[in-house]
């Protein structure tokens, strides 16, 4: 049995908080807004962000995440630091947390996102804020909507780090009959599929909201994962990745699915809406909508090709029209598909 605390009661934390306690570990949990804190330690549900699931009787909400990590002789040593919490809000989170992190812990990351105003990775800011202490990073990331996982739906996920070892502790603490885990070692390449993938729906999304179809929903998703190893190339990461659970895999999930915010704010978007009416009504956070912000700023620092990617920007952030995008994607000159 493992002693967990996951930091973060969205709707991934939430269910992966079940899905620990129902593997047989020790998992408290801890979520910064107080009013759904007390609606998941009374009611043992979160109607907030993954509603009509019923949590374990076992689960432990905590008040203070310090006051876990501080007193391991009263709580039980921290084994797994489990962090899911939106990408722009996680070195706030760490900069508290290094305060109490004394022991090797791992830590686990289920966000995907570039932080806006340094354009990191999440790795690239968690070895920042936790310099000088002892920690095994690893990323979970793959085609696993909360949703579905919370109802034992079949799935499979990806624990990749340069640690395999940690890799592996993870795969066996999370795996069950219905949740499935693979490891890997690429991290970098991992974590920016990730990133841009949560854009790409985006785009999928303003085609499914100015009524396109099929055909333009998949060539458009085709050639963004085009722009992707583009990307990739860039920062030397392995295209292999890219056309796994953490790339491919999350890729057909985010742009296709019923449950994917991002998808839904692009279909918002396709619909006419402004980017600042929809994210305000949205319970969750959308990832890419704020990666955009930093992946914009990469492309053009750096002169990288990716037209897809720069007039999605354009289009949420630019003033540029919905149909920016479609111009960008069928009127460019003619080309080969493939170009050394």
């Amino acid at each position: 049995m493992k002693n967990i605390l996951v930091i973060g009661g969205g709707s991934w934390g939430t269910c992966l908080s079940k899905l620990l306690v129902e593997n047989g570990h020790k998992v408290y949990l801890w979520e910064h807004n107080e009013e759904v804190r007390k609606v998941i330690r009374d009611t043992k549900e979160n109607p907030k962000f993954l509603p009509n699931i019923k949590l374990p009787d076992s689960l432990n909400v905590v008040d203070d995440y310090g006051e876990i990590l501080k007193n391991p002789e009263k709580y039980g040593k921290i084994d797994i630091l489990l962090l899911a919490t939106p990408t722009q809000f996680l070195r706030n989170i760490l900069k508290r947390l290094k305060n109490f992190l004394n022991y090797n812990i791992i830590l686990v990351n289920v966000a995907k996102g570039l932080e806006i105003a340094t354009k990191k990775r999440i790795s690239e800011i968690v070895a920042e804020e936790l310099e000088n202490k002892e920690y095994s990073y690893v990323l979970l990331a793959g085609p696993t909507h909360a949703e579905e996982v919370a109802q034992k739906l079949p799935s499979a996920i990806l624990s990749v780090s340069k640690n395999e070892e940690a890799a592996k502790i993870v795969q066996t603490t999370f795996s069950n009959l219905y949740f499935r885990v693979y490891t890997g070692t690429d991290l970098m390449g991992a974590e920016l599929a990730g990133a841009l993938k949560n854009c790409l729906a985006i785009a999928a999304g303003i085609a499914d909201g100015m009524g396109y179809g099929d055909n333009t929903k998949a060539a458009l998703i085709t050639r963004g994962i085009n722009e992707m190893f583009e990307i990739a190339k860039f920062y030397n990461a392995n295209p292999k990745t890219f056309m796994g659970l953490s790339g491919l895999g999350d890729i057909i999930v985010t742009c296709t699915s019923k449950h994917s915010r991002n998808r839904y704010v692009g279909e918002k978007l396709g619909q006419g809406q402004k980017i600042e009416d929809i994210v305000s009504h949205m319970n969750m956070v959308s990832e890419g909508a704020e990666t955009i912000k930093a992946l914009y700023k990469i492309i053009k620092e750096n002169n990288l090709k990716a037209p897809i990617f720069t007039a999605l920007y354009e289009v949420i952030y630019g003033g540029k029209p919905v149909s920016e995008l479609e111009s960008t994607f069928m009127s460019r000159d003619l080309k080969s598909e493939f170009l050394n």
